[in-house]
């Protein structure tokens, strides 16, 4: 457990060291640093990469290290610490079993009382995660499907789907921050340029309305990259369900989840991209892959490939 948190922590620390490199050899070869100096500008690149990073990592980085006493609140899940029912203690000894077959320590085992059929993980670290289920799926599905579903819920922390999704949230929020505000700086030197040659210090009004349009922009785009990330990683978790547990049985609750696809997720917002339904009207932003091609792949077996 020690040796997998100094691992993410200095995955996260490299990960923060190559953006702000990355960020600054990319300004210096377009000439942005240099322009810049040229100009007069008194726009310190190196501190907005520092400070950019800073702000891009710290609400994800914050979100993940909080995300299971937050996804325990916003849920109402219970923890299952002495089980009382038969389905209780099978619940406990299959995730218990699914866990030690993916090499990962036993994740904390929630219900939540819901009767929407879902099922999600989240966690900081693989080896103390949780993955909580909803009593709808619990008592909604046979219990080869349930078993199916926890494979794909311990294969999302096996491959560490929360800190990897945290890692890229960084990582675009750091772009989003530098080139809201280098673009903001500019605009508002060219707008505010006096008659007599001399240029503001470009963090007048005009500095602020375009950063924080920009920012809205570029948020929207890079959210199109998480949710593509989303969905890449929800096929690998179907992966992983599938070689834990049994093809057939994830297609088979796939297709129960389908069949209640016309019904809202009851999963707040915050969660809805750890859980295991899918699909959306928009389908550039769903975290989601259309639950048909999750219960093609499976069926016809490209999900080996």
């Amino acid at each position: 457990m020690k040796g997998s948190f100094f691992k993410r922590i200095t995955l996260f620390l490299l990960t923060n060291l190559a953006v702000v490199a990355a960020l600054g050899i990319v300004a210096r070869l377009l000439g942005v640093e240099s322009f810049l100096a040229r100009q007069g500008a008194g726009l310190n690149l190196p501190a907005l990469l520092i400070m950019s990073a800073v702000m891009g990592f710290a609400g994800s980085i914050i979100s993940l290290l909080i995300s299971k006493p937050m996804a325990k609140w916003s849920t109402g899940a219970q923890v299952v610490t002495a089980p009382r029912t038969d389905a209780e203690r099978w619940l406990v000894g299959t995730v218990q079993r699914l866990a030690r077959d993916a090499g990962i320590g036993m994740p904390e085992v929630a219900v939540y009382d819901s009767p929407d059929m879902n099922a999600f993980a989240t966690g900081a670290f693989r080896n103390s995660a949780l993955v909580a289920v909803s009593t709808g799926l619990l008592h909604g599905m046979e219990r080869d499907e349930v078993e199916a579903v926890l494979g794909h819920e311990v294969a999302h922390v096996a491959n560490g789907d929360m800190v990897t999704l945290s890692l890229l949230q960084g990582v675009l929020n750091t772009f989003v921050i530098f080139l809201s505000r280098v673009v903001g700086f500019l605009v508002d030197r060219f707008l505010n340029r006096s008659e007599d040659g001399e240029e503001s210090t470009g963090t007048g009004p005009g500095y602020f309305l375009t950063s924080i349009v920009l920012q809205i922009i570029f948020g929207i785009g890079a959210s199109l990259i998480v949710a593509w990330f989303s969905r890449r990683r929800e096929f690998r978790a179907d992966v992983g369900g599938a070689q834990l547990v049994d093809p057939n049985a994830m297609a088979r609750a796939l297709n129960r989840l389908r069949m209640q696809q016309g019904e809202p997720s009851l999963l707040p917002s915050s969660m809805r991209a750890f859980g295991i339904r899918g699909g959306g009207v928009m389908a550039l932003f769903s975290s989601h892959p259309p639950l048909e091609e999750r219960i093609q792949r499976l069926t016809d077996g490209t999900w080996r490939n």
